[in-house]
């Protein structure tokens, strides 16, 4: 079994759009959630989102690529630039070597609705436009970026609701772990456009603390009325050890371990705490480590009332003798869905490099789950060797990923 290693990563989310940016933010407890007013105008009960600017590619890619490229898929490629930078990967690599490619994510309701409307109104499917196409497929990160990075090696779209940023990486992981792939990109990406939610707000799952947005997520906390929908992009470069330390790159950590499961429930929106309990299990034993060895969780919990409890379960089922430190990040971003598992283990892995833990902001008062786990309401200044990354999601998909200081 090959060792898998991180050797790059890039962000861009609500909360910073480049890694330093994010790092600051992280230990300051900076919340990047807002108002669209756009969301308010279309008639949603809940306005509130994480706020993403658009980045500017004009410089950056011809205007056939921007054409095809969606949202997500602009924010990913952001990400990604900054990814491959990080870990000294050029064009000229990425042309002489196979380097594969997975990314979590949604197919892009802008693209869909806007071509609709092109058709409703015009009666011609033919001014729609060969960008829609693109745009719109479940695929169109992968199928992007791959073409613009000259990519030969695996492509895929992992989609598997708000864990398929995570189970990306996981296989990522697999593939380099098996000798499948030496290099993967790996991440997961959300657009955040006012399209984007509408269904979701049907639904009633948002946060109406429309006064004080920064205070709306409030994961773990008794007080909590909903999840703030979020998004933006990330990306990792995985690679096998030995191929990156024979070009000498720069190796930021090491994937100890991926566990997953499907809750096994007959309600499509129920979570599980035993299937909670299964994954984070299974990642530990698959990174070869005991429950002590984690020093900090990035918890999945997303500030829905149900959702938080089942995980504050496991976690306190699994862990509860030895009460290692959890925050969820989502109470500074919101819940960036698809993107989530990939940018949440961006966002862990810079704790560990500047030895703090993030802050679970909000967080005032326990309820009587999240009162028998270690929440960290401030930031904590401590040395973190190996965490543990939770993604849970629609349909009973669980992914937990144990990642570690490289030795």
């Amino acid at each position: 079994m090959k060792r898998v290693v991180i050797t790059g990563m890039g962000i861009y989310s609500c909360i910073g759009k480049n890694l330093e940016e994010v790092a600051k933010s992280l230990y300051e407890g900076k919340s990047g959630i807002g108002i669209d007013p756009m969301r308010t105008e279309y008639g949603y009960r809940s306005p509130l989102t994480g706020i993403v600017e658009r980045p500017e590619l004009k410089s950056l890619l011809d205007r056939r690529s921007r054409t095809c490229i969606a949202e997500e898929g602009e924010f990913a490629y952001i990400a990604t630039l900054e990814a491959l930078k990080n870990a000294g990967i050029d064009g000229d690599f990425l042309e002489k070597n196979e380097v594969g490619i997975f990314f979590g994510n949604d197919s892009s309701a802008k693209a869909v609705i806007e071509a609709h409307m092109i058709a409703t109104e015009k009666k011609d499917t033919t001014l729609i436009g060969l960008g829609s196409v693109f745009q719109s497929m479940n695929s169109t990160i992968t199928m992007n970026l791959s073409t613009i990075l000259k990519l030969r090696g695996v492509n895929m779209t992992i989609s598997a609701a708000c864990a398929s940023g995570s189970h990306a990486i996981g296989m990522g992981f697999t593939f380099i772990r098996s000798g499948m792939q030496n290099v993967v990109l790996c991440g997961g990406a959300q657009e955040t456009n006012f399209y984007s939610m509408g269904s979701f707000d049907g639904l009633g799952v948002f946060s109406v603390c429309i006064d004080e947005p920064a205070k709306a997520s409030r994961p773990f906390d008794a007080a909590r009325d909903g999840l703030v929908p979020s998004g933006g992009g990330a990306c990792l470069v995985l690679e096998e050890y030995e191929h990156a330390k024979k070009r000498g790159a720069h190796i930021i950590a090491e994937i100890a371990g991926y566990g997953f499961s499907s809750n096994g429930a007959s309600v499509i929106s129920q979570p599980n705490d035993a299937g909670s309990f299964t994954a984070m299990a299974r990642a530990l034993e698959d990174a070869k480590l005991k429950s002590s060895d984690i020093d900090y969780i990035n918890a999945h919990a997303t500030s829905t009332p149900q959702g938080d409890a089942v995980e504050a379960i496991a976690i306190d089922r699994l862990f509860g003798n030895t009460k290692p430190f959890v925050s969820s990040t989502k109470s500074m971003t919101g819940h960036e869905c698809w993107m989530a598992g990939s940018s949440e283990v961006i966002y862990s892995i810079l704790m560990m490099q500047n030895s703090f833990i993030a802050p679970n902001i909000n967080f005032e008062t326990p309820d009587e789950f999240s009162q028998k786990i270690n929440i960290a309401a401030t930031t904590i200044n401590k040395n973190i060797d190996t965490f543990l990354s939770n993604s849970f999601g629609f349909g009973g998909t669980n992914s937990a990923l144990v990642i570690k200081k490289f030795k």
